[in-house]
């Protein structure tokens, strides 16, 4: 109260380092309307048993191109991604919604090869992991043989902290199929998380199903 009224020195508020997307950020709820994927069943595979989303992580990826990709997780490791043309996502884009399908950790280099070559094939055949075909979306103007794309995404968990929980570079392909109702998406990835001083860490081959998300399908 002195502080206050005699003008002493006061705790600077912490600097938020993080992008706030439509209002979306760590520490935040995103509401969502289930019809987003409703709509699309029974052909899609998506589904999700809450309309609710807790952020406890976001992670950001600059991209060649200048743009930037704005990915924000629960702890169940759902995915909401978002597109920008600058580092703040005040004018974001290109929403989608990710669930986690299978995640997967090879035991080798052989293993990690064969993965490559899969996403690099223009078609995924997603029947190993009990998933249909997935055309190439990137890419996808070239029949091709097209390797994966690479990327480092930062992950931070706290909106005020001065320095990231992780980054991991990632080996990655989109696809898609085309539905009745609309569009069903297929994120393959190979995740290695940086290597912090003394520590291993260990590569992971996930695979993310998802869809496209209006803006109106969405709050936070």
């Amino acid at each position: 109260m002195f502080k206050r009224l005699f003008g002493g020195p006061t705790t600077p508020e912490p600097v938020n380092r993080l992008a706030v997307v439509r209002n979306i950020t760590v520490g935040r709820t995103v509401s969502l309307d289930p019809l987003a994927w409703r709509r699309l069943q029974p052909e899609t595979v998506f589904n999700l048993e809450t309309d609710a989303l807790e952020i406890t992580a976001q992670g950001t990826i600059a991209l060649d191109s200048g743009q930037h990709v704005h990915r924000f997780y629960t702890d169940d490791h759902v995915m909401l991604q978002a597109m920008s043309d600058d580092p703040s996502g005040a004018e974001a884009y290109d929403f989608s919604l990710f669930i986690p399908w299978t995640s997967a950790y090879p035991p080798g280099e052989t293993e990690r090869r064969v993965w490559r070559d899969r996403l690099s094939e223009p078609v995924f055949d997603g029947a190993p992991e009990e998933l249909p075909a997935y055309p190439r979306f990137w890419f996808s103007e070239s029949d091709a043989r097209q390797p994966p794309v690479t990327l480092w995404e930062t992950i931070w968990d706290d909106r005020t902290a001065t320095t990231p929980f992780s980054r991991i570079f990632q080996t990655c392909m989109l696809y898609a199929r085309d539905l009745a109702g609309g569009r069903e998406l297929m994120l393959a990835l190979e995740m290695e998380p940086e290597k912090a001083t003394g520590k291993s860490a260990d590569i992971s081959h996930e695979i993310m199903v998802g869809i496209p998300l209006e803006m109106a399908e969405f709050t936070a």
